[in-house]
């Protein structure tokens, strides 16, 4: 059930939005959301393979990082607006790095460090999934050669599969994170009673962790006081999020722009709640966002 406060607040903006007096003036959006990185966002810009910074990357060897399998560091070059929110990506059951590779050039050119990596194991459950996202977090942000660029307060994980279930776990265990983003997630948990604001991105034709038994439930568990969105892929496989999709792109960018970096320019993109249609085949959350 809603707090007082998230109602009082949601029911503020539905009024405001109905009298047409949401608009806020971007010098004061500015002022109140110092963490905006890059220009005004639009439907173009946020489904385009690259955004608006050139990106750079760092290969981590295993043999340098401890709790993990070391993986990619991928960043913006610039550095003049100031220090950007970071995520680490955990790949699936039995797959490495590679096939997350292309999340981390295009999150990282819309504005974050992304650290995509390689599990100490292919074989590694959940719970060591997630404890290995955030021992990544642990070495971008204190040893890395980029933990200069990188806000530590401002923290995400995202993860496919058994690393969706990961993200999860994450949340669970260091809830000041800023978000999660789980892709087609499996785990056995059913339950997670996660503060930390959540998209599951689940896919209607997946076979291995079908959304009923898993991106559902675990939906479904997390608080209605926490921020969370459930997006299912229409017709999608549970290996959608290994190649570049557009849909995924666009609806990670804008929760990461919203929830790590604060920057309510991205809010249009996900309140009022897309739409069922095309590539949409259901999408659930908790709109307007406090």
């Amino acid at each position: 059930m809603l707090s007082t406060p998230r109602l009082a607040a949601k029911m503020l903006f539905a009024a405001a939005l109905t009298a047409g007096t949401v608009a806020v003036p971007q010098a004061a959006q500015a002022a109140d959301n110092p963490y905006e990185r890059g220009p005004d966002p639009t439907v173009s810009s946020i489904e385009a393979l690259r955004g608006p910074f050139s990106v750079s990357e760092d290969r981590v060897s295993s043999l340098v990082v401890s709790g993990f399998g070391g993986g990619t560091i991928y960043y913006p070059r610039e550095t003049s607006q100031g220090t950007f929110g970071a995520v680490a990506v955990a790949p699936g059951f039995t797959a490495d790095q590679s096939s997350m590779s292309w999340y981390g050039p295009r999150l990282a050119s819309q504005g974050f460090v992304v650290f995509t990596i390689d599990t100490n194991s292919r074989l590694d459950q959940p719970d060591s999934r997630g404890r290995q996202l955030l021992a990544a977090l642990d070495y971008l942000t204190e040893r890395s050669g980029v933990r200069s660029r990188i806000d530590s307060s401002r923290l995400a994980v995202m993860g496919h599969s058994m690393g969706g279930g990961g993200s999860l776990e994450a949340s669970l265990s260091r809830p000041s994170l800023q978000a999660a983003i789980p892709l087609t997630p499996w785990n056995t948990q059913k339950s997670f009673n996660s503060r930390v604001p959540t998209l599951i991105i689940g896919a209607e034709s997946d076979s291995v962790a079908s959304v009923r038994s898993h991106a559902e439930p675990f939906y479904e568990s997390i608080p209605a006081a926490t921020e969370k969105a459930y997006l299912e892929l229409n017709n999608a496989s549970h290996f959608a999020p290994n190649t570049s999709n557009t849909t995924i792109a666009k609806y990670s960018i804008s929760w990461l722009k919203r929830f790590v970096d604060n920057d309510t320019r991205y809010e249009q993109f996900l309140c009022p709640a897309p739409r069922a249609g095309g590539d949409i085949e259901e999408y659930r959350d908790t709109c307007p966002h406090s």
